[in-house]
């Protein structure tokens, strides 16, 4: 399909930033079988506990506590979704997955909780996009690598991928054009972009991605990623 058909398809952008902005608690579950059924799109966020996951979603809704890390690890062992629409109607839903690597859990929590997240990635009918989060001065962990694994039969068939390189203010210019480089080649059919809370580097950019995916009849393609001139 060509940008321009896509664009047909596709209503005009609002501010997107305004759009997120209307970000509000929706529901949490331990258990894919809890969450709700609806026919809304659902963007995942994904990443280790570290890469600054609950920060960025904070950043897009430019809200300070919408999403946290609790320091109770049961807690952070569960879906939270985030309703997005004006007027109090629901038009898209952000879906917090928790940060993996954390290490003050057990073995089999940690299993039984990436099977959990493994499952939604996989089969959650109404997925529209996912979001990885990675802080570029660890690159691709063995954990980031399997989560794209899991999500690389999906990304194939259509599903829109993002991938986010967090804290970029920490990074040289040379340092960051040099992990964008790195992070395009490994975003296998989706799109890469720095991002960074403090100095709101790419939160304008990510906002508009997100808008897009939420109100596009058809996913991304490379065609319409390069229209819209994303990094």
């Amino acid at each position: 399909m060509s940008a321009a058909a896509s664009d047909a398809h596709a209503p005009a952008r609002p501010d997107s930033l305004a759009w997120l902005h209307t970000a509000r608690f929706f529901t949490t579950a331990a258990q894919l079988q809890h969450l709700p059924t609806h026919d809304k799109p659902e963007i995942a966020f994904v990443g280790r506990s570290n890469a600054g996951k609950s920060t960025c979603i904070n950043t897009l809704a430019q809200q300070k506590r919408l999403a946290f890390a609790s320091k109770t690890p049961g807690r952070t062992q569960h879906i939270n979704l985030f309703a997005v629409g004006r007027q109090g109607e629901t038009d898209a839903l952000l879906a917090d997955l928790p940060g993996y690597g954390y290490a003050a859990v057990s073995r089999e929590d940690k299993l039984r909780w990436q099977r959990v997240m493994a499952q939604y990635l996989a089969t959650r009918a109404n997925l529209r996009g996912a979001v990885l989060l990675v802080d570029p001065r660890l690159g691709l962990t063995e954990l980031d690598q399997a989560l794209l694994e899991v999500l690389r039969p999906r990304v194939e068939d259509g599903l829109n991928f993002r991938l986010v390189l967090t804290k970029a203010d920490k990074l040289s210019r040379a340092e960051g054009a040099k992990a964008l480089s790195i992070a395009r080649l490994n975003a296998g059919g989706g799109s890469a972009q720095l991002f960074s809370a403090l100095k709101k580097t790419g939160v304008r950019d990510l906002a508009d991605v997100l808008w897009d995916w939420t109100h596009a009849d058809s996913p991304e393609t490379p065609e319409t990623i390069a229209a819209r001139g994303d990094v």
